[in-house]
């Protein structure tokens, strides 16, 4: 694995943000006194961002509000989620033993997530993930975001990483398409946020554990 860049995405695939994320959620929902949003009501629409996931827990109550207000539930989303980032968000298991593994193989490890940049590296500051990781390239890091080819591009290229010996690790169809786009090889994990099965969206392996990573890693051709 020497020099190859594993580039990982980080909600739904690190890390089980899930439930931090619905509680901001259902935060900013009590402020305008609508009551808590069940978490399966929202899981699947964590990977499309805190803005998305505010208007559709809007949706379950049957409620859409003009954007200058889902701009103020989204501050305080934010604001929240900041304060009570890791309350409760923690590593996938075998997800922490593979970082390692793959670190001393030689690996450089890289994070492209849609998550803003300043609050992914709270997250991993807060459950001792960050320093294993050479960059990480957030939604406001570069000009463009997943599915832009170019963010993923650019998490690479922070790492001082080869595209052409590259491989993504994500849960979405987002994930995939970024992947693809940029023509680098995607490994996809079935524990993550999306409504569409894993096995559906056209990576070129999926794990059901990190147990599995190292593995379906040295499979891949590209990276032989």
């Amino acid at each position: 694995m020497r020099d190859v860049t594993i580039v990982f995405d980080l909600d739904g695939t690190l890390v089980d943000t899930a439930p931090d994320l619905i509680d901001a959620t259902n935060h900013a929902l009590s402020g305008i006194s609508l009551s808590a949003v069940d978490e399966q009501e929202l899981r699947t629409w964590i990977s499309f961002g805190a803005r998305r996931m505010l208007v559709e827990a809007l949706a379950c109550h049957k409620r859409s509000l003009p954007d200058a207000h889902v701009d103020d539930l989204l501050a305080e989303f934010l604001a929240y989620y900041e304060a009570n980032i890791a309350n409760r968000s923690r590593p996938y298991p075998g997800i922490v033993d593979a970082l390692d593994t793959l670190g001393k193989r030689g690996a450089k490890l890289s994070i492209c997530t849609n998550k803003r940049e300043a609050l992914s590296i709270r997250l991993l500051e807060a459950l001792g993930l960050k320093n294993r990781f050479l960059a990480i390239a957030g939604r406001d890091t570069f000009a463009v975001c997943k599915p832009h080819p170019d963010h993923l591009r650019g998490a690479i290229r922070l790492a001082s990483g080869d595209e052409r010996r590259s491989v993504m690790i994500g849960d979405s169809a987002t994930d995939v398409a970024t992947a693809k786009a940029a023509q680098i090889p995607v490994i996809a994990v079935s524990f993550g946020y999306t409504d569409i099965p894993a096995r559906d969206l056209g990576a070129e392996a999926v794990i059901d554990c990190h147990t599995a990573l190292i593995p379906a890693l040295e499979k891949l051709s590209p990276l032989q």
